[in-house]
């Protein structure tokens, strides 16, 4: 017979290639968008970073609430393999908290040209990044709705149609702003706002697709995710926000710690700013692998908690954290070895307009290189303690490394001493590290620390 650590792994790939895959074609969707404003020239990349980073800061908190759903239907089908109930109460209570977040969220991303104005940006770049938000907001509903039904289906061990979901959304959101940016197909040229509205056409398609398939799909249908959907449950309902409020805080500091450095790099000039919109994408490319091995491993560690099997929790977390660093080690090769390739996916190379641009993109690459393996500690350390249900104190640690030290860091760095914007991403990396090893350590410390006492989390 396969020893438990071979069986473990065995799971923990298979739920975890599907998740990775479905991180990536999600970067995919956003590439796809950039690459559509490069061609509209540097402004444009400029005024979409801007308008990205503002987006993302709320899009991601939103996604933090919302992951609330995996770890509690992974310990609920701990306990009870066959529950039906809980798991259509968890969904349906995580839909509800992600449209009471999105309400007031809309009516900050209307204003936001004038919030980046009180940022001190650029007058012309800030009015771009409106123009693009006022098609993209809209996209913030379902794709949150989206999130919360890849969870369900993730928990369940079946990821696999997320990530054809996603697949599919690549090349349609591709064709909507090749037709909305640049007046094809009998639109008209819409320019910048364009892009944003081919967003919100892809992300409902991504929320309608994958429900249409779990309304279908035999093996989902038994949920009946749509039956009592408007029957109050307060319990689970504040179960989502407690366990789903610190992750979304967690996120959102995560986050909002790499939008600062880009609205930092604004006041520094536009080529900074470029560089590191197309820096931060090719990275946050890289990360989508530990992402998807945390979120993989909050569903097995989830369940293994579920069953109070402790042993089950110590290997799925401990596999997930080496698979975690051992990609890591492979990304940070690629990117200190083909940075100019990497970057040509993005920027003309060939242009000279575009030489510092370049040359600065290339330096910060260096220093992605460098933080792979903290970065990718701290994504899988923090999903392994959201499947023993452990948010708060995470929350803690990312509020001293990422703003504390990262940003405090970054900002002397790049300014007093002179560094600008590879000062910056120095600073990111010594964020990230001191996150990464203190998840790392409270992990280790979960038996002393009682962080497996059921009690303690229910």
């Amino acid at each position: 017979m396969a020893s438990p650590w071979r069986l473990e792994a065995g799971a923990l790939t298979a739920l975890a290639l599907p998740m990775i895959a479905g991180n990536i074609a999600w970067a995919g969707i956003a590439a796809t968008d950039l690459l559509l404003l490069g061609r509209l020239g540097a402004s444009a990349v400029a005024s979409g970073a801007l308008a990205i980073n503002l987006f993302n800061a709320l899009l991601i908190f939103g996604m933090g609430l919302v992951t609330a759903a995996a770890p509690l239907i992974a310990t609920e089908r701990g306990r009870r393999r066959h529950s039906v109930r809980d798991v259509r109460r968890t969904v349906h209570q995580t839909l509800r908290a992600a449209a009471l977040f999105v309400l007031p969220a809309w009516a900050l991303l209307w204003e936001s040209e004038a919030i980046l104005l009180l940022m001190g940006q650029d007058a012309d770049l800030a009015a771009g990044a409106g123009q693009l938000m006022r098609g993209l907001q809209w996209a913030l509903l379902p794709f949150l709705g989206f999130t919360t039904l890849r969870n369900f289906i993730s928990a369940l061990e079946r990821p696999v149609w997320g990530l054809v979901i996603m697949v599919c959304a690549i090349p349609l959101n591709l064709l909507a702003g090749w037709a909305l940016i640049f007046g094809h197909l009998g639109f008209p040229p819409l320019g910048i706002f364009g892009a944003g509205i081919a967003s919100s056409l892809s992300s409902s398609f991504l929320f309608f697709g994958l429900l249409s398939v779990i309304l279908i799909d035999r093996r989902f249908r038994r949920y009946r995710l749509l039956g009592r959907f408007w029957s109050r449950d307060r319990e689970r309902h504040r179960a989502v926000w407690t366990l789903g409020l610190p992750i979304a805080i967690t996120l959102g500091l995560e986050t909002t710690v790499f939008n600062a450095s880009a609205f930092l790099m604004g006041l520094i000039d536009r080529d900074s700013l470029a560089a590191h919109a197309v820096a931060i994408q090719i990275a946050a490319l890289a990360f989508m692998v530990p992402m998807g091995i945390g979120q993989a491993a909050t569903v097995r560690v989830g369940l293994a908690y579920g069953k109070r099997d402790r042993a089950g929790v110590g290997r799925a977390g401990w596999l997930a954290l080496a698979i975690g660093t051992g990609f890591a080690l492979m990304a940070a090769t690629m990117l200190i070895a083909l940075p100019r390739t990497l970057i040509s996916a993005f920027l003309d190379l060939r242009d000279p307009a575009n030489g510092r641009t370049t040359a600065l993109a290339v330096s910060f690459l260096g220093v992605a290189a460098l933080f792979q393996l903290v970065d990718a500690a701290q994504a899988v350390g923090a999903g392994v303690l959201r499947g023993i249900q452990d948010t708060r104190v995470p929350m803690i640690f990312a509020l001293i490394g990422y703003w504390v030290i990262g940003i405090g860091v970054g900002v002397v760095l790049a300014f007093p001493l002179g560094l600008q914007g590879l000062g910056i991403w120095l600073g990111l990396a010594s964020g990230l590290g001191v996150v990464a090893l203190l998840l790392v350590i409270r992990w280790t410390l979960r038996e002393r620390l009682e962080l497996l006492s059921q009690r303690r989390n229910m």
